[in-house]
């Protein structure tokens, strides 16, 4: 490498690819950014969206605040509702269901919460022991008020949205407001420095576009990362069996129109269903293996689990859409001054959806480190790519936890638990498991893409027994666990009063929306109509700490700092 172009500054940013990873990184990058930095995102007239990844976790709230989007406008353009996290039912037999919240438990970072639970309430479900959220979700409560500013919350939530409408609204937001260069067209051919590092790129129309980094969310094309750089694909599919996904867009029934703050996933004899509600329609779809079910099998059983619950929702009036992926990620994710994130990066399933959350993750990781030249590139890809493979890890781990721990009697079901199909790191976890529960000391990364709290909610959802542990738990403990309990069970009436459902949260939201300047323009990052607010507060039946640290004018400061990078806690 030469000296010049080692210690030439990192200015251009060239995002391949649009949908909601590419206008993602081009709205982080172009919000975070220095003046002196440019952002430009190319994308095919052609490839539409794929439009399924329709749930996120807390950490999208941080991200659309970073970009400048109001939650206002995000919710009713893109039909949103509120994920306040994952349930889970028929996973084990028995009409078996168990929630994965996304509020950790009470007391959690003080006690041994696992011990208490087994000593003070081990006939309880253990979401409910330590915590009101899945109680809530349970009574179809949302996670905030009228009242409650933008990403604000009472309990902690993300969101479920319509995929191809956040694609738009980003799309729009980042050409109108943060003044990104949209180019339309194909990418014919790629041109490299001597080292290797990519100069410019040559649309087929002949538009030259040259950058300093480019960020590859060309999906799984792989335009850069792939079939420039030929990077290796590294399969995971003799761990995670699925490799199939059927899609349907279902309209709510008359009797059946409940916007649940949850994604419910339902265990079938063939695979999984996802079930995602937003405001004008849910997202269903089923994931399966091609060697365990054919897809006619898959379509049937899908169209059965809709029928149930929609009966007007004939087959013949629903399009389908099938999916095909190889589960896996990338061998590198960072090469020379190319950068992959989305689907060119990698993708394993959409259980928990992890797909989003992973590349907020890389846009955060990469603006903290952001290259400023080639030498420094040099580094920080090499630590980039070291922690991400690392995080890769973790998602298969934690996504195989909840298959291993089924006791289902299908093939399907059984090929998923078989223990030649389980990684050695999450083999050893359940050994050590059986006879101490998961805490911080099992996950030693600054910021695990699933807290130990996380293992916890899923094992012991899923009835797994872990021996109780050799220390005495002491009377101070036994006492603060009580204590924790005992309030609990005294503020819950009022959650349960003052907590709006979501049907009328979000139907307030879209009237509001609807006598509000950003049906034609957009506000100011996290500004909120503070007359419509007022004049909601009495729809409240009284206040309930709305956790946010402090207000400029109405707006929430940042991010509560008790929470963690992810948003999980």
């Amino acid at each position: 490498m030469r000296d010049n172009e080692s210690h030439k500054n990192i200015n251009r940013v060239v995002v391949i690819g649009g949908g909601t990873a590419g206008w993602l990184a081009a709205g982080v990058l172009a919000a975070k950014l220095s003046a002196e930095n440019s952002v430009t995102l190319i994308e095919s007239p052609a490839i539409p969206t794929i439009g399924v990844g329709e749930g996120s976790w807390p950490s999208l709230k941080e991200t659309l605040l970073d970009i400048g989007i109001s939650e206002l406008e995000f919710l009713s353009v893109c039909h949103g509702s509120y994920k306040q996290g994952s349930s889970f039912a028929n996973w084990r037999k028995g009409e078996h269901k168990y929630y994965h919240p996304f509020t950790e438990p009470a007391g959690y970072r003080e006690i041994d919460i696992h011990a208490c639970w087994q000593a003070i309430a081990p006939t309880e479900a253990y979401e409910n022991a330590f915590s009101i959220q899945a109680a809530m979700c349970e009574a179809g409560k949302a996670p905030k008020q009228a009242t409650t500013p933008d990403y604000a919350h009472v309990l902690n939530y993300g969101y479920h949205f319509d995929a191809t409408a956040l694609a738009t609204l980003l799309k729009k937001h980042c050409i109108n407001k943060l003044n990104v260069t949209h180019v339309v067209g194909h990418i014919a051919s790629v041109n490299s420095h001597q080292n290797g590092y990519i100069k410019s790129v040559v649309g087929d129309n002949g538009h030259v576009t040259e950058g300093d980094l480019f960020i590859d969310c060309s999906g799984s094309n792989g335009l850069l990362i792939d079939k420039h750089f030929k990077v290796p694909w590294v399969s995971v599919e003799h761990i995670m069996l699925n490799n199939r996904a059927v899609a349907l867009q279902v309209p709510y029934s008359d009797n059946d129109s409940a916007i649940e703050s949850t994604t419910l996933a339902t265990a079938h004899p063939c695979g999984w269903t996802w079930d995602i509600a937003l405001q004008h329609r849910r997202g269903v779809g089923l994931v399966y293996s091609s060697q365990l079910a054919s897809d006619e099998q898959a379509y049937k059983t899908l169209i059965n689990y809709v029928s149930r619950r929609y009966p007007k929702a004939l087959a013949e009036a629903l399009t389908p859409r099938t999916l095909a992926f190889e589960p896996g990620h990338r061998e590198h994710f960072w090469v020379k001054n190319c950068l992959s994130l989305g689907m060119s990066s990698g993708f394993v399933e959409p259980l928990e959806a992890s797909a989003i959350a992973m590349v907020e993750l890389g846009l955060r990781m990469l603006c903290e480190g952001f290259p400023q030249t080639q030498e420094h590139m040099t580094i920080v890809s090499k630590r980039y790519n070291q922690r991400f493979r690392y995080r890769w890890r973790r998602v298969i781990d934690f996504l195989k936890l909840h298959y291993v721990l089924s006791d289902r009697d299908e093939p399907y079901w059984r090929a998923q638990r078989d223990m030649t199909t389980v990684p050695e790191s999450l083999r050893e976890l359940l050994t050590l498991w059986k006879y101490q529960s998961p805490s911080r000391l099992d996950l030693i990364e600054n910021e695990e893409i699933f807290p130990s709290a996380s293992y916890q909610y899923v094992l012991y959802g899923m009835g797994y027994r872990t021996l109780p542990n050799s220390l005495r738990l002491s009377e101070e403990d036994m006492q603060k666990a009580s204590n924790i309990r005992e309030k609990l069970q005294q503020t819950k009436p009022s959650y349960f009063q003052a907590l709006p459902s979501n049907n009328a949260l979000l139907k307030s939201l879209a009237e509001r929306y609807a006598t509000s300047d950003l049906v034609n323009s957009q506000c100011p990052s996290g500004q909120t109509d503070k007359a419509s607010s007022a004049n909601n507060a009495s729809k409240d039946n009284g206040n309930i700490n709305n956790n946010v640290e402090s207000y400029r004018d109405g707006t929430p400061n940042k991010k509560d700092t008790q929470y963690d990078r992810i948003g999980f806690r």
